[in-house]
């Protein structure tokens, strides 16, 4: 299985632009997770916000976007609201292997 990485940790301000971009896969394709702390958001397990690259799920909001190109692919955040505090991770996957994350 191909390893992904990511930065560890990344500030912003309130109506920031902030991307964030995983690399080093060599994956079929990619998704992006949110994982709230507790008592916020739907429940205690991870939500996808972004899926097959580029696709964003019913009910996530159109601020959330995915890119991918190669061994690397980038969750951006457009207009960052307070709300959006957590923690993001990608996966990668492999039809052969299934998720790397």
């Amino acid at each position: 299985q191909a390893a992904v990485t990511q930065p560890s940790e990344l500030s912003a301000n309130v109506r920031d632009t902030v991307s964030i971009t995983c690399s080093g896969g060599s994956s079929s394709w990619y998704g992006w997770f949110q994982q709230q702390g507790p008592g916020r958001g739907p429940g205690p397990g991870p939500v996808t916000v972004i899926y097959a690259d580029s696709k964003r799920p019913s009910g996530i909001p159109s601020r959330f976007s995915g890119s991918a190109s190669g061994s690397s692919a980038t969750l951006t955040i457009t207009g960052v609201l307070a709300d959006d505090e957590a923690v993001y991770f990608c996966g990668g996957y492999d039809s052969s292997s299934g998720y790397a994350g």
